[in-house]
């Protein structure tokens, strides 16, 4: 009797009354077999619980089906569900991952990563962790030493660079119109950190928005913070000392307007009456805030699924027809979601 998980191709072909060329086309999903047969041999398979021998794969098609995912932050929502993203179209599209984790996320110690992947035959790599300082710098430097497709996350337009990210800009500044559409004069920011590439985006939509609705900006508009609630609440305090006539905020993402969403009560302000806020990210928690968060939805799912799709299809380009694909800058468009603090 043959064990389940032990099933060859030849066990297959046998048992389908099929030849082992025609079990091969129907693993590679080729067309020259018929509709009847492919559904054989697949239930042949199913009932053999067959696996294909990832190795010899490997090595016929001279890629491994793996791609390496350099990510930072996994503690944080963004990160994990563009992981998500990424995982989910990469075992759709029949790859594995080699993860890596960036502790530092400013780190430019990028070699010894590069080499590590390249060590275990990665096809490609998406480089998802966020552009913070100049931990960019190297693509400028060594980025073309290497020879395999690499994709960028979330990171400012760069020559001969393949990146796909949210666009920032934009969703700060749809935020930030719809708070002087409801009347709003006096417009805060509470930025993330100005080391991010993303927070510098979603100041500059904050201001463009308001120079281009002939509001002037001043520093006591704006503070800065760390991302984190308790960041939140700090910057609003400072804020309220500063530019006491504030009556709308535009906060960079979602977390630090909770901080101003538990603040603001204690210091006399009604939302939305006395103040209006919007944050930034599209967390799931924050339509069950109190009130509810307006917010600036991400689609980080999407992102991930859409630098695996880019990726997986400049692999097959250098293997079949050993070309490189143009570099690409796609941007994702966010979405504004109105709820009760606006």
């Amino acid at each position: 009797m043959i064990k389940k998980n032990k099933a060859t191709i030849y066990d297959v072909a046998e048992k389908a009354g099929v030849s082992r060329q025609t079990v091969s086309r129907v693993i590679n999903n080729r067309l020259e077999v018929s509709d009847e047969t492919r559904q054989r041999v697949k239930k042949v398979m199913a009932e053999l619980n067959f696996q294909r021998n990832a190795v010899a794969l490997s090595l016929s098609r001279q890629r491994s089906y793996l791609f390496g995912v350099v990510i930072s932050g996994l503690k944080y929502l963004g990160p994990s569900q563009v992981l998500s993203g990424i995982t989910n179209q990469a075992e759709a599209l029949g790859y594995g991952l080699l993860l890596k984790e960036v502790q530092n996320s400013n780190s430019t110690n990028i070699i010894p990563i590069l080499d590590w992947f390249k060590a275990h035959q990665a096809d490609g790599i998406i480089w998802a962790a966020p552009e913070v300082e100049d931990n960019r710098q190297w693509i400028k430097d060594i980025f073309h030493q290497f020879d395999i497709p690499i994709i960028f996350l979330t990171m400012e337009e760069e020559k001969d660079v393949t990146i796909v990210t949210n666009d920032n800009f934009t969703g700060a500044k749809e935020a930030v119109n719809h708070l002087i559409q409801k009347g709003r004069k006096n417009i805060a920011h509470i930025s993330g950190p100005l080391d991010w590439w993303e927070a510098r985006q979603r100041k500059m939509g904050w201001e463009t928005a308001l120079t281009e609705a002939g509001i002037h900006v001043d520093d006591r508009m704006w503070t800065q913070g760390n991302w984190s609630s308790k960041s939140g609440k700090r910057a609003f305090l400072e804020l309220f000392e500063k530019y006491p006539e504030v009556d709308g905020i535009f906060a960079g993402n979602d977390q630090m307007a909770l901080g101003v969403l538990q603040t603001a009560p204690g210091m006399g302000k009604v939302i939305p009456r006395d103040l209006m806020i919007v944050g930034f990210d599209g967390t799931a928690e924050s339509e069950f805030y109190t009130p509810s968060l307006s917010t600036v939805c991400q689609n980080w799912d999407e992102l991930g699924r859409i630098a695996v799709t880019e990726l997986v299809s400049q692999i097959k380009n250098k293997l079949t027809e050993n070309k490189v694909v143009e570099p690409k800058y796609i941007t994702i468009k966010p979405k504004l979601i109105v709820r009760q603090s606006s």
